[in-house]
């Protein structure tokens, strides 16, 4: 990276990758939308029901990495935290159904802010106490930023939206329908390229809705969770930035070794075992590609997660007292210095000062929308006027094994999906079996949003299940389907098999194949579907090989079954 004096001294660093840590981030959960339970020593299968000293938990799935810190906590408290990873804006819908009422104790969002617009779910919550925040931050890389002639410290949301709209900046984000982080991006960005004094009103979207939609042109990652997102911005070295939590682009950076350098907003420092530099960073005096973020937090303002843990109204009285218990003990002063060290989020007691790469300097907190109407309708413009278009080929396995009930799943799972296709959207089913049987594309018009699902539907039901198992040989076929253009759309191949190649091309094959392609075509992933008795390992490689990530669809119902898979999938599209 370019020289980053610290305390009036330049450190040297020698040459790291973000592999390592990348790759340690992806094995986090990342069911961004997808609620998945996990036992009291957070391993999954827990029957749910409630235990004497254990707390039961609906907590966004970034909240992960508190689970060395819960475990200090259970041996200082003896109380266990028992969670189960959602999505905020899944949670907040959960709560307002009534769903949660009985199954759980506490819940545990990287925000509020989204629940306080449902009246029925912030009705069932009686408490909540703010643990650590985060704002969101926009990290970019540092050639990006020298060649922009940023001062890393004076960035804000216009600049930002002129870089983009010049197409001198390219970056990823995530799905704000599935993801908190995603959302409150977008809240970041229609309040300061509108220019909201106050909190964002339906006018304010309107005024700014030019700004945005050029804004969003420049979006070219897009995913159901931070871990996802990250390993893709490590394939695509054409993308400029993420936009993230502070925390999350922080963590990146940061090594197992505390060496490196990197930069944070508004300190002008560097900021130690944050980054990963080069050998010869002073000398040559240029950034390093893909060594690491410099994390700018924008000065007109940004919004912030505050992590706060919220008792249920329905929890019984004991476990309200350990929610109580619990909240004292991770606001202590050592346990504070402890989360801001460990996760990177900013402690919220005085006492309890930032980690050092947290610039002490605040920004202004932009105002979040003030009504729920706003806030639906915000997300609404997003995902069908704003951000580019989904280009998505289903490959479905239709072989002899499909027949019967695996063939109707099928059938059910994609009727289902259709009430979530976005306007401009193009879906193509390419169902195989011995070959591929044939090739479908529907597009969501917006001037007639109802015809492309009915025909999608249509093509759903008339599926047959004969043949035996060609996936590589369908997989390349798609791969020539959605040809050279991969600027104008998100694209992505979803594979859905029930077994194991027995037609067709091999893997090594499909590999050579893939290989052969322009870099700009093998940008896009695969995400293959577990289920009935297809090989995990086989699909796993494809998604590997391609970018993608694996989706267990093993399940007959609710989440882990093929409906649950082929919906998380969306936040990926």
């Amino acid at each position: 990276m370019s020289r980053l004096p610290k305390a009036g001294a330049a450190a040297r660093r020698p040459r790291r990758t973000l592999a390592p840590l990348l790759a340690a981030a992806v094995l986090l959960p990342l069911a961004a939308c997808t609620a998945q339970p996990a036992g009291p020593e957070g391993e999954s299968g827990d029957d749910g029901k409630p235990r004497e000293g254990t707390v039961r938990v609906l907590a966004s799935s970034e909240l992960a990495d508190m689970k060395p810190l819960l475990e200090e906590a259970r041996k200082a408290t003896g109380i266990t935290v028992r969670p189960t990873w959602t999505g905020t804006l899944d949670a907040v819908e959960r709560l307002a159904s009534g769903k949660a009422d009985g199954a759980y104790d506490a819940v545990w969002l990287s925000s509020n802010d989204y629940l306080r617009l449902n009246p029925e779910a912030a009705r069932r919550v009686t408490s909540e106490t703010p643990l650590m925040a985060s704002p969101v931050a926009l990290g970019v890389r540092p050639a990006t930023v020298e060649r922009l002639g940023w001062d890393p410290e004076q960035v804000s949301w216009a600049q930002v939206h002129r870089a983009v709209a010049a197409g001198k900046l390219t970056y990823g984000m995530t799905d704000p329908k599935r993801s908190n982080s995603g959302f409150s991006a977008l809240v970041s960005v229609a309040s300061g390229l509108s220019g909201a004094q106050a909190a964002l009103t339906d006018a304010d979207v309107r005024a700014a809705r030019p700004k945005l939609k050029e804004f969003f042109a420049g979006q070219r990652l897009t995913s159901g969770s931070s871990g996802w997102l990250a390993s893709a911005y490590a394939r695509n070295s054409t993308v400029d930035a993420l936009i993230n939590y502070e925390s999350v682009l922080l963590s990146l950076n940061r090594n197992d070794d505390s060496d490196g350098s990197g930069t944070e907003s508004g300190s002008g420092t560097a900021t130690e075992g944050t980054g990963t530099g080069t050998e010869d960073a002073e000398a040559e005096g240029t950034a390093a590609e893909g060594t690491g973020l410099t994390v700018i937090r924008p000065r007109d303002g940004v919004v912030t997660a505050d992590y706060p843990l919220s008792t249920l109204a329905a929890a019984p009285p004991a476990a309200k007292d350990a929610v109580r218990v619990l909240t004292e003990h991770l606001r202590s002063p050592a346990v504070q210095r402890a989360i801001t060290a460990q996760t990177l989020r900013r402690p919220v007691v005085a006492s309890a000062r930032p980690a050092e790469p947290l610039s002490p300097e605040a920004r202004r907190e932009l105002p979040f929308p003030g009504s729920r109407s706003v806030a639906d309708g915000l997300l609404s413009a997003y995902e069908h006027q704003l951000r580019r278009p989904s280009r998505t080929v289903y490959v479905l396995d239709t072989s002899g094994s499909m027949k019967g009930k695996r063939l109707a799943q099928l059938k059910s799972a994609l009727t289902g999906l259709t009430g979530d296709f976005r306007q401009r959207e193009e879906v193509t089913l390419l169902p195989f079996g011995t070959s591929v049987k044939r090739v479908r594309s529907h597009t969501v018009d917006p001037a007639d949003p109802k015809a492309a699902p009915a025909a999608i539907r249509a093509d759903a039901a008339a599926l047959t299940a004969e043949g035996d198992t060609a996936i590589y040989s369908s997989l390349a076929a798609a791969y020539d389907h959605l040809g050279p253009d991969t600027e104008s759309a998100f694209t992505s191949i979803v594979l859905m098999t029930d077994g194991e190649n027995t037609a067709g091309r091999s893997a090594a094959d499909f590999t050579a194949f893939y290989r052969s392609l322009p870099p700009a075509r093998q940008a896009t992933p695969v995400f293959p579907v577990v289920f009935g008795d297809s090989d995990r390992s086989e699909l796993d490689r494809i998604a590997a090989l391609t970018g993608g990530r694996l989706f267990d669809g093993t399940k007959e119902h609710g989440p882990g079954s093929l409906d649950g898979a082929f919906e998380e999938i969306r936040g990926y599209q």
